[in-house]
């Protein structure tokens, strides 16, 4: 058996088992969902050549494009070919199998609920944002795209629940409290993995070019000034929400694809705006948040003076 046919057979077995389970209590399911996704995670991550890590609404998706540029102009492919793990090492060989993850579901299949063990060996881009835009961009991503059983497995506000951003970037699983302590679970982690580039989403945005540049330097793929500077400006915020608008690359299932064309907050695209945050809240609500945000690893460099 191949392994990409095992993947798709891992995928297979998890829907067959969580049918069979229907009749299970809630938290047993979820237990038993998370460990099912945990198992396919950990394939990919023995087979990949780097590992992206993020927390959700980091930027990822603007990364990924940039990356899939330079790839497939360094491959000679269309430029709607978006990367998704291995596909495109399949057509070069010099081009890397790429893991996007963001250590959720691995923790429940490894058992490392607070180690990073399970990463040793591998070279690691650890994609960070301010806490205080990601846990706001995550609520539209809750609000309009997320599916009903993404939010129950992952200890979101339930599917429907009559909650507003300010609700949302409070809560202890899901808000800004949770991705302070994801952040700084890497911190104490990365002496021990070594091979950890830290990227900021706010530094891309000032030097896309630079930090593209950077990236693919440590992970070892040699691509031109040149290509590099085409793919920052092909994934330039413009042009990234013209293509899903469009639908633009193909087989991406709904990774850039807008959850409705008629609602612009439900774009995976949305605003791409450093310190967006404060758009939503009041003065002494961003005086609470930074609060928490001085609770963050100094190695970050987030707090009162990130803009």
């Amino acid at each position: 058996m191949s392994l990409p046919m095992a993947d798709k057979v891992r995928v297979v077995i998890r829907h067959i088992v969580m049918l069979l389970c229907f009749w299970l209590p809630a938290a047993r399911r979820k237990k038993i969902e998370r460990w099912l996704r945990g198992r396919e995670e950990f394939a990919r991550l023995q087979r990949c050549d780097w590992v992206l890590m993020s927390w959700g609404k980091s930027g990822r998706t603007w990364l990924r494009v940039m990356l899939s540029r330079a790839y497939t102009l360094k491959g000679g492919f269309e430029a709607s070919e978006l990367l998704d793990f291995d596909n495109l090492k399949k057509r070069d060989s010099s081009l890397p199998a790429v893991f996007f993850t963001h250590n959720n579901y691995l923790r429940d299949y490894t058992g490392n609920q607070r180690s990073k063990r399970h990463f040793q060996g591998k070279r690691i881009v650890l994609l960070v944002r301010d806490p205080r835009d990601v846990a706001v961009s995550q609520f539209f991503q809750w609000q309009y795209r997320m599916r009903p059983n993404k939010k129950f497995i992952n200890d979101y506000p339930p599917h429907g629940a009559s909650i507003d951003a300010w609700d949302f970037v409070l809560d202890k699983e899901a808000g800004v409290p949770r991705i302070v302590d994801y952040f700084n679970g890497w911190a104490s982690a990365m002496p021990e993995l070594k091979n950890v580039l830290v990227v900021r989403y706010e530094d891309m945005r000032r030097q896309p070019a630079e930090v593209l540049a950077k990236i693919l330097a440590f992970t070892h793929t040699d691509v031109t000034p040149q290509q590099v500077q085409e793919a920052v400006d092909f994934a330039a915020y413009e042009n990234m929400k013209k293509m899903e608008q469009d639908s633009f690359f193909k087989g991406s299932g709904a990774r850039v694809k807008p959850g409705d064309k008629a609602n612009p907050e439900s774009f995976k695209v949305r605003k791409a705006k450093v310190g967006g945050y404060r758009d939503h809240f009041d003065d002494e609500q961003c005086a609470m948040l930074e609060g928490m945000v001085a609770e963050l690893d100094p190695v970050f460099g987030y707090g009162e003076q990130t803009r």
